[in-house]
């Protein structure tokens, strides 16, 4: 699979098949302090959900279906810093963002700094279905999601050694802000401990060619309390339109809010006429890094294309055609 698009020599029709592509974070490649096993388990389990994906929209269901799925599945993956083992604040708390975008109506949920909602995409979903607002935030996007039986949990379920590791050491060193797994020497993540970026992800198109998109994060390790990323933020980090394209970013998130990153890429496709590779990248490859941007995004557009483009050595990704056996990735081919 290329690292940034989908080569395939596939017709139009086949490329309307449905199809969905996640993503787990990006960041940069160790691949001599990472073991083989460890380098197969992310891999397992970016097949394994991106498979659940697959399956929904193969029995017909939704891209909104799909992508909301998708993304539970990775907030439940203590791999990945969204949910169970999301990072930590300064304060030593956790404060989880997500974002969810329906292409068919532009309808939109997303909710910012909670820390009792177990999955934050379902809340974000429940936002869209039945609340006259697009987002909430801290105490009152959880009075919401209680409101709305929402599972809550406390602060320990979210806890994991690994996470609670890295912010002692980030405050140690008074190495300021770090970016998901950054500081984790002591880890043999595939990613780069010093140059991870955080963030899940999900876009989809359905057999009605519906197109969906839906981010989720636990945030940076060691942020101020109160301090929102892009993944929340539509246009930014989740973007989805029927007539143009979904998109689901990962990376430096204050230069993905200053270049409303998700949104240029749906402009450059509707307004200048680029293709999806175009658009992507130039968003991504000549956006984005004058600017410090870091990091990457899925997309399907209308046609059902797929881009997974990123300008970091790594990104963890993978996409399903319905149909076709899953492609997962985390290295530059």
């Amino acid at each position: 699979m290329s690292s940034s698009t989908d080569n395939s020599a596939a017709s139009v029709s086949n490329k309307k098949r449905p199809v969905i592509a996640i993503h787990g974070g990006a960041g940069a490649i160790t691949r001599a302090s990472m073991s083989a096993e460890k380098e197969q388990h992310y891999l397992a389990e970016l097949e394994r959900i991106v498979s659940s994906g697959q399956a929904i929209l193969a029995a017909g269901g939704s891209a909104l279906d799909a992508v909301t799925e998708a993304v539970r599945l990775l907030e439940e993956c203590p791999l990945f810093n969204a949910g169970k083992g999301a990072v930590f604040t300064h304060q030593g708390t956790h404060e989880l963002d997500a974002c969810i975008m329906d292409g068919r109506t532009l309808d939109a949920g997303a909710i910012s700094c909670v820390n009792h909602i177990r999955n934050p995409i379902l809340t974000a979903r429940k936002v869209l279905e039945v609340s006259p607002h697009v987002m909430f935030t801290g105490a009152g996007a959880e009075t919401f999601a209680r409101e709305q039986g929402q599972e809550m949990v406390g602060a320990e379920y979210f806890f994991t050694q690994e996470r609670y590791d890295q912010l002692q050491r980030a405050i140690a060193a008074d190495s300021g802000v770090l970016l998901d797994h950054d500081g984790a020497s002591q880890s043999n993540d595939p990613l780069d401990p010093e140059r991870k970026f955080g963030t899940v992800g999900a876009v989809a198109m359905d057999a009605l060619g519906n197109l969906a998109a839906a981010t989720s994060t636990g945030g940076m390790t060691n942020k101020q309390a109160g301090r929102v990323g892009d993944s929340p933020i539509i246009g930014a980090g989740c973007y989805a339109s029927n007539h143009t394209v979904a998109i689901s970013s990962t990376g430096t998130g204050e230069v993905f809010m200053r270049t409303v990153a998700a949104y240029d890429v749906a402009a450059l496709i509707e307004y200048a006429g680029l293709s999806l590779e175009e658009a992507t990248h130039k968003v991504v490859q000549e956006k984005l890094l004058p600017l410090g941007g870091i990091g990457g995004m899925i997309a399907v557009d209308r046609f059902g294309n797929v881009a997974l483009p990123f300008n970091s050595e790594g990104m963890y990704r993978g996409f399903a055609r319905v149909g076709d056996a899953p492609s997962v990735s985390i290295y530059r081919s």
